[in-house]
């Protein structure tokens, strides 16, 4: 979305109850029902010898796999169906800027929802695998008083892991709509005063090629994968007991 008459997301449909659809909520669920579309249609009709599109379904499957496994271990392998879907919707959700929408993740409650999910994720397996008693030694470890550390420490990474997400795709957007706008005011100033023509965003058709390639295809990619692996990492540290992964 190359437009900066606002930060925040816009509201699509609002009712009179006061509840509202944000354009974040739409295109989040686009996003969402896109995936559960493609994941039926590759998994539809199954053969043996794998062809066609059950090749790069396979493909992408075990990639995701091999990933996770290298990644988390063997024993977290069943978080593979989460972190692949995970990292599919934010490929394609911080790449809508490719067709001309405002990314689902320029919006920090998308980028809190899907941190604050990690969150969840990195504390139910630590008491779930730890034990209450187990994780609040673990937290404890070396001395008592690192107790409130451990906590401020938990409490900060999602909000730092949101953050950072939200961070650098707003900050493309931001970018790509500077760029079109200035790109449109000297057009207007060199072709202004010629009919027709001069309505014509000439410079906006070729010069931006770079920048989208960067801001929308490149840094979507980057910043899925860091979001994802960094989901990996910690959520595989609260799986594995504290005397496993000394």
């Amino acid at each position: 979305m190359h437009d900066l008459n606002y930060i925040g997301p816009r509201i699509i449909v609002k009712f009179d109850n006061g509840i509202y659809i944000t354009e974040t909520v739409f295109w989040g669920a686009i996003v969402a029902v896109v995936l559960i579309v493609l994941a039926l249609w590759c998994a539809n009709n199954l053969q043996q010898a794998p062809k066609g599109k059950q090749v790069v379904a396979e493909l992408v499957v075990t990639t995701i796999y091999n990933l996770v496994v290298s990644t988390m271990g063997k024993r977290c392998e069943s978080f593979a169906p989460y972190m692949g879907s995970l990292f599919l919707f934010l490929i394609l959700g911080n790449m809508l800027g490719l067709i001309g929408f405002r990314p689902t993740t320029a919006d920090v409650n998308m980028t809190f929802a899907l941190a604050g999910t990690t969150f969840i994720l990195i504390q139910y397996n630590g008491f779930r695998t730890m034990g209450f008693v187990g994780k609040l030694k673990h937290m404890a470890e070396p001395l008592p008083f690192m107790v409130p550390l451990k906590i401020i420490e938990d409490i900060s990474f999602p909000i730092s892991l949101g953050f950072r997400l939200f961070g650098n795709i707003l900050g493309g957007v931001i970018i790509m709509a500077l760029v079109f706008n200035a790109l449109e005011y000297v057009t207007e100033l060199i072709l202004g005063g010629v009919p027709l023509i001069g309505q014509i965003p000439w410079l906006q058709a070729v010069i931006p090629l770079p920048f989208n390639l960067f801001f929308d295809v490149f840094e979507p990619i980057l910043q899925a994968f860091i979001f994802t692996m960094l989901t990996m990492v910690f959520v595989s540290m609260a799986v594995v007991s504290h005397a496993e992964h000394e």
